[in-house]
């Protein structure tokens, strides 16, 4: 019985037509790859940071670039928490540069152009994209849905978000549940509904 339930488990895991997301509390997959900000080997590079992993469907599309340039505006913000930002697609580094490109002219979201110092990470053989569930096949079976992984300074995924193509992520709820992690790590408290930083916890 026991290993019938445990080949299951394999085939499941390696049919392309599902996906295997990395639970809470587990160790963050690895990888290596060439970025738009050069090599990077993860999470070994980051050692006892807070990550934060967001998939995209494309490149050069509306709702992604919004998203991307609302990131690169609140870089700092996340460096002030001691965060590293990671974007991943299914395109190759040729897109992922000349979009960087392109978005740096842009006037939004303040009015003025922003630096993208983050890393996009190219996935044409959609491996790095597996290995986070990010594939979901009613969906699509080449494009990443719009994921989110915060990942804990011991390499564990603390926190996870999936969102359809067609919305926007709001960034400021992802920095809000990195907060109150890092917060409910630091003072071991639990943080109520619609907590805000700053509010009892």
């Amino acid at each position: 019985m026991i290993v019938g339930i445990l080949c299951a488990s394999q085939l499941w895991s390696q049919d392309n037509n599902h996906t295997r997301i990395p639970l809470l509390g587990e160790m963050t997959p690895e990888f290596t790859a060439q970025t738009t900000t050069g090599k990077i080997k993860f999470p070994d590079d980051y050692f006892m940071k807070w990550k934060i992993i967001f998939s995209h469907p494309a490149d050069f599309t509306p709702v992604c670039s919004s998203e991307i340039l609302q990131l690169a505006a609140m870089q700092d913000d996340f460096d002030k928490l001691d965060t590293r930002i990671f974007v991943l697609s299914t395109d190759g580094l040729s897109s992922h540069l000349a979009w960087v490109q392109s978005l740096e002219t842009i006037n939004y979201p303040n009015d003025r152009p922003v630096k993208i110092k983050f890393p996009l990470i190219p996935d044409p053989d959609l491996k790095i994209s597996r290995q986070f569930g990010m594939i979901h096949s009613y969906t699509s079976n080449t494009r990443d849905i719009r994921g989110v992984f915060i990942i804990d300074p011991n390499d564990r995924v603390a926190a996870v978000f999936f969102y359809p193509m067609n919305v926007g992520r709001n960034m400021d709820e992802i920095k809000r549940t990195l907060i109150a992690l890092q917060t409910a790590d630091k003072y071991g408290v639990l943080t109520p509904g619609n907590w805000i930083p700053g509010e009892d916890v």
